[in-house]
């Protein structure tokens, strides 16, 4: 057996309101320290079609493959991860849907969290954080220049991901670990919690960070997937 970094490939998937660039200090981290990392840029058009999207890239990769997702991207990684080349699922303060789970469906179970109030859609039917109200919403242990940067930077989301049914989740059949935000204004950390639970994580950790703790929190959240990893890697056979 081998721990060679190279024998699987890191995918990094960001969420809602965000982009690749969204993963910029775990990327820098885990590339720094070896790793095979690659960042995919979704559409945000439908939950299909950034799974689609995801799976291209996934096709595109020699060995197997480490998908990470963040908020929304949890939703994406869960439908892609089905693919074969795929072995695990790290889920960062994100959603872990059932099978015939929407995203609106999950946020239903429990009051608005208080981001929530903040969203709102364009003519078009893509959602928007109120750019004034993101760093609250968003990423309130953030640096307000960082925060601010996110903030103008954002990709919003068609209102269409959040109404998707999920299919069968990956996770019923690979490995997940899981990521819970006590201090998320975007998803309540209840409700990631209730969902680590519900798809056995193999661990779940807290952090005291918002919802975007991918940023505020990459030491951390880079240890949960290098022990993920290195998990899998472990049951790979040499390169």
């Amino acid at each position: 057996m081998s721990n060679n970094k190279n024998n699987l490939t890191i995918i990094l998937v960001h969420g809602a309101w965000g982009n690749s660039l969204h993963w910029n200090q775990v990327s820098k981290s885990l590339l720094r320290d070896g790793y095979k990392v690659v960042a995919v840029e979704n559409p945000l058009t439908g939950l299909q079609d950034d799974i689609n999207k995801t799976r291209d890239l996934i096709d595109a990769q020699d060995g197997k493959v480490l998908l990470v997702g963040h908020s929304y991207g949890g939703a994406v990684i869960t439908g892609a991860g089905n693919h074969d080349k795929v072995v695990g699922l790290v889920y960062i303060a994100a959603f872990a849907p059932d099978e015939g789970d929407s995203l609106g469906g999950i946020f239903s179970r429990r009051a608005q969290p208080s981001g929530g109030a903040n969203i709102a859609p364009d003519k078009k039917g893509f959602l928007w954080v109120n750019y004034e109200k993101f760093p609250e919403s968003f990423c309130q242990d953030l640096p307000k220049e960082d925060a601010m940067v996110l903030a103008v930077s954002q990709k919003p989301i068609h209102s269409n991901g959040f109404s998707d049914k999920m299919g069968k989740p990956a996770w019923r059949t690979k490995p997940s670990w899981y990521q819970v935000s006590d201090n998320d204004n975007m998803i309540p950390p209840e409700t990631e919690l209730e969902m680590a639970q519900n798809i056995k994580a193999k661990k779940i950790i807290h952090l005291n960070a918002s919802h975007a703790s991918l940023a505020s929190h990459p030491k951390e959240v880079c240890s949960l997937i290098i022990e993920a990893a290195n998990s899998l890697n472990s049951k790979l056979p040499s390169s």
